[in-house]
């Protein structure tokens, strides 16, 4: 399992995405799950990846070998002329993979995966896209302006909460750690290292990109800082009448 966050705000786009695959006491896996393309001055995009590893892997191989030479391998994602148009080609070539993948006559579920995209194309606005197995898509807004994949029950309560679309990068970052943390203290499957991207709006260059590991100064203030804050709020909460 895994966790993946992306938020859409006034002054652009933040992601953020842990890196364990699996989980056991005997077995742990990291792989990255946060990929990039960007054309400097002209176009940036994120793709954050959640479900069958080896789904993932195969998009984000073909995602690479067409930007590498966009001009000869076509649909690219260098190419495209709008970021609608590119969380098309993202759907059709999940949908393409995870059907190859799938033996003649059986479920293709086991395969299954699904995506976050996000970026900015010259000319347009920044965009949020989550793209579901069967390679359709919906659009982050007003009413829904953050998407999460894999492991999102836990991490949720904080963003409905708290989230604010006038919100600074530094306390998105710091809403997205909340987040995270209270899912990685809840189930075994999502871990640490993190993997944090922000996107200025306009700027189209990738922003500051941060790995958060367990020995994070920063992290362990704020998981300790939650903690102590929610039993604080929990006893000032007048008791049950019995």
């Amino acid at each position: 399992m895994t966790y993946c966050v992306a938020l859409s705000m006034d002054c652009g786009l933040a992601f953020m995405s842990d890196t364990r695959t699996n989980a056991g006491v005997d077995s742990i896996s990291t792989f990255k799950k946060m990929f990039s393309w960007t054309k400097p001055g002209e176009r940036v995009i994120v793709l954050l990846a959640a479900g069958n590893l080896a789904t993932t892997q195969s998009v984000v191989s073909l995602l690479d070998e067409r930007a590498k030479a966009p001009h000869d391998r076509s649909p690219s994602l260098l190419e495209t002329p709008s970021m609608y148009q590119t969380a098309r080609v993202v759907g059709d070539l999940l949908k393409e993979v995870i059907t190859g993948s799938a033996p003649a006559g059986q479920s293709q579920d086991a395969f299954g995966a699904s995506f976050i995209l996000g970026g900015q194309i010259r000319g347009t606005e920044p965009r949020l896209f989550m793209i579901y197995p069967e390679g359709n898509f919906v659009e982050a807004g007003a009413d829904t302006p953050f998407f999460q994949i894999g492991e999102i029950k836990y991490g949720k309560p904080i963003l409905v909460r708290a989230f604010d679309a006038g919100m600074s990068f530094a306390e998105a970052a710091k809403l997205l750690l909340v987040s995270f943390d209270s899912t990685v203290k809840s189930n075994l499957s999502v871990g640490l290292p993190l993997d944090m991207q922000f996107y200025e709006r306009d700027s189209f260059a990738l922003g500051k990109q941060i790995r958060v590991t367990a020995d994070d100064a920063y992290y362990r203030r704020i998981s300790d800082g939650w903690s102590d804050a929610l039993k604080t709020a929990f006893r000032q909460l007048p008791d049950f009448p019995l």
